[in-house]
């Protein structure tokens, strides 16, 4: 049993000063307010909030920060950049990839991933041994690690949707393909009985888009994920919307709706570009969004209606995505931030909403009880500092408008303290991720 006293800590209705608990194993047994520390506590200073769940990464993208940006272009043209990196890994170097891209996560005050898993095969599609070398090799780094991790098995059948159809798959995408919906649910069943033995591990699914399934192959896919929680890339770019209302008449939502895929437990990630009919659907349905501001507006997605969803209750999560940026209060400032561009008006999300996307909402999402400071929940805590040069003088309540990951001291994972004084028991964090992309760029 540990006991940790936090000068502040973020708890279900508002900021309080002096909170102790007391952990037994992997659960909040006892919370007590308004006290001071006692001998034997683990101390927590500055402001310690729940986990946090990055609730949509594509970890290999992050061998993209900082190169993408010599020419322009659009989503279409970054996304040939990362299909180059695609072609560099095998199960060795998507495993040390993963570990470090994990390490930065954790650090950053990240408690739980839903990693978007489409990376299955070798080049040309060949199979590994173990058909699921690459989803092992993210099991093995996240455990590593000590962060919790939904791997979000995903299928991919066709190479794009146009007015006219759907594409072949290209030679870089026949990798992501298992073939039908049938040899995908063979092979994701072997990865049920790895998270039957693990605590830390949810197998999820996710369709890539409805670009990359029709929706014959879509009703398949929802017979074969009755059970799981289940994501999609839904509506990122209009010329995903456009193919879709040309081909199909219908938007991607609608689409993936008639297939039977919108309920509580699905997650539309991204979610840029939506009508109000799509927003409807969502609503009706109790579908949950994921936002990824950090990565929209890198690429130039653009910003998603998170207003309109708040006023219809949607429930929206956070994600990193593409991981150009790896700070969950960065991605928490973005869709208040973006708001007020939009708007003109400050104050569109209060701190403890935008701290419930952050955290309950993301766990949710990823089929993980969490997310809140509460007696009987799990013991997954994120402390930031209130000392720095970017923090000094904040508000405990408006801490998470100053901080940054830099400002993460300690983290705590199913009872277990991670990361202790910007400590974690791997080693550095910036040498490990330094080491992952030297190994990785050595390889091309």
């Amino acid at each position: 049993m540990t006991t940790y006293w936090c000068e502040h800590a973020q708890l279900p209705t508002k900021v309080q000063w002096g909170v102790r608990l007391t952990v037994d194993r992997d659960r909040i047994t006892a919370i007590s307010e308004r006290t001071p520390a006692e001998p034997g506590d683990v101390r927590l200073p500055g402001v310690t909030f729940p986990g946090f769940a990055n609730t949509h990464s594509h970890v290999f993208h992050r061998a993209l920060r900082g190169r993408t940006h010599g020419g322009g272009g659009t989503f279409w043209t970054w996304r040939e950049e990362m299909y180059a990196v695609a072609q560099l890994l095998d199960p060795d170097s998507y495993l040390a990839l993963a570990r470090a891209v994990f390490l930065e996560m954790v650090a950053a005050g990240f408690t739980a991933v839903g990693e978007f898993h489409y990376l299955h095969h070798a080049a040309g599609g060949q199979r590994y041994a173990d058909p699921n070398a690459m989803g092992l090799a993210l099991v093995q780094a996240a455990g590593e690690v000590g962060i919790r991790l939904t791997l979000l098995d995903t299928i991919y059948l066709h190479g794009g949707l146009t007015p006219q159809g759907h594409l072949p798959l290209d030679e870089v995408q026949q990798r992501f393909s298992d073939g039908d919906v049938d040899a995908w649910a063979a092979r994701v069943a072997d990865l049920d009985r790895v998270a039957a033995a693990s605590d830390a591990l949810v197998i999820g699914a996710a369709a890539h888009s409805i670009r990359a399934l029709t929706p014959r192959e879509l009703d398949a896919f929802g017979e074969a994920t009755v059970d799981r929680v289940l994501h999609a890339h839904v509506s990122e770019q209009p010329a995903e919307n456009l193919a879709a209302q040309a081909f199909y008449g219908r938007t991607p939502t609608e689409i993936l709706g008639n297939a039977g895929l919108l309920d509580e437990k699905f997650t539309a990630v991204h979610a840029t570009h939506l009508s109000e009919r799509d927003l409807e659907c969502l609503e009706v349905s109790g579908a949950g969004v994921c936002l990824c501001p950090t990565t929209e507006r890198d690429l130039a997605d653009g910003v998603g209606p998170s207003r309109a969803m708040r006023q219809r209750d949607i429930p929206m999560s956070l994600g990193s995505d593409q991981h150009a940026v790896v700070d969950p209060f960065e991605e928490m400032r973005a869709v208040e931030m973006h708001e007020r561009l939009l708007s003109h008006e400050r104050g569109r999300f209060a701190p403890d909403q935008l701290v419930t996307m952050g955290s309950e909402n993301g766990y949710r999402a990823l089929g993980w009880e969490g997310g809140r400071l509460v007696v009987g929940g799990v013991a997954d805590l994120v402390t930031v500092r209130r000392d720095s040069r970017r923090t000094a003088g904040s508000e405990p309540g408006q801490v998470l408008f100053a901080a940054s990951a830099d400002d993460v001291t300690d983290v705590v994972v199913a009872g277990r303290h991670v990361l202790a004084c910007g400590v974690h028991a791997l080693g550095d964090v910036d040498a490990l991720v330094h080491e992952a992309q030297l190994l990785l760029r050595a390889g091309r």
